[in-house]
């Protein structure tokens, strides 16, 4: 199958256009810079220039390929409105080229919100729905689409897509408390954290692009919920600094943007998921990356 896939140089992207080119797929990546069209060359992929805001290009890019993953999403925490307007714009434009084909349309999600403070699986629709939603409101868009001859389908991603190299919220959180001085939990730290090595969803991608039929939600979880109070100690003891809780109210003061994500309690189940693709996560855990001592190496929030 000829792919198309945006976000093909970022950190999931990059390891899913491994994992489709030695299964004998094609991969045209999307490369917003000349070091993305370079790597994505070297990986052995064809290259489509352009970015999120060049509708144009994700609609040539479309055209052209058997299937699309869109994995790409402007991580902008200042405008979060204005990604939401860029991710629902890209979705109408390469769904819109895909209608009537029956090809494949996934699509990058998350599992975070869908069923705050119980387990949430693959039945739970989102409840971000319209372009004021987060992200765009564009899981609903996006399923939307299967009645206009679109095999759409979901890609939940559990918050935590971990492993070396990692940049996001764990290495984030590890900056803090470097910072800080102390490794922090909210509250009493028992709000959990699904979470994924990044290979383990590289693989379940590539066999939703093969397997998941229309309408489908799948969820990226290779662990559906780790304590972060856990997660805390582990830091704590890699940096030799004390753990402490923080309260509610202190929240903001001690971890910046990431303190509204990080006490939340949001656990995910994948035994759907694993049912439907025959996916089961191999990859070390989440704890065992921590334990592997490379977050710490040259730990920074980003």
């Amino acid at each position: 199958m000829r792919v198309f896939v945006t976000g093909a140089s970022g950190w999931i992207g990059s390891a899913v256009v491994p994992e489709l080119l030695e299964t004998g797929h094609d991969v045209i990546g999307l490369a917003r810079s000349d070091a993305a069209a370079t790597a994505l060359e070297a990986a052995g992929a064809s290259v489509q220039r352009g970015d999120l805001d060049d509708l144009g290009s994700l609609r040539a890019g479309a055209e052209h390929a058997d299937g699309v993953i869109h994995l790409a999403f402007k991580h902008d925490f200042s405008d979060f409105a204005g990604a939401g307007r860029t991710e629902r714009a890209a979705i109408d434009a390469l769904c819109t080229t895909l209608a009537g084909s029956d090809r494949p349309f996934l699509f990058a999600s998350g599992v975070a919100g869908l069923a705050p403070g119980r387990v949430a699986t693959e039945h739970d629709a989102s409840p971000m729905v319209g372009p004021d939603a987060p992200r765009g409101g564009g899981e609903a868009l996006a399923l939307g689409y299967v009645e206009q001859g679109v095999r759409s389908v979901s890609l939940r991603f559990s918050p935590t897509v971990h492993g070396e190299g990692d940049h996001g919220f764990i290495s984030t959180i590890v900056g803090i408390a470097r910072e800080q001085g102390v490794s922090g939990y909210v509250g009493d730290g028992t709000n959990r954290w699904p979470a994924v090595h990044r290979l383990d969803a590289a693989r379940m991608v590539r066999l939703a692009l093969e397997k998941a039929p229309a309408g489908s939600r799948v969820h990226a979880v290779g662990e559906q919920g780790i304590l972060a109070r856990q997660i805390a100690e582990v830091i704590g003891r890699q940096l030799d600094v004390p753990v402490v809780s923080v309260a509610p109210d202190d929240v903001a003061a001690h971890f910046g943007w990431i303190g509204a994500f990080f006490g939340l309690d949001i656990p995910a189940s994948s035994d759907l998921t694993q049912q439907l693709l025959g996916w089961t996560p191999t990859h070390p855990g989440l704890i065992d990356d921590l334990e592997a001592s490379y977050y710490f190496r040259s730990a920074s929030r980003v």
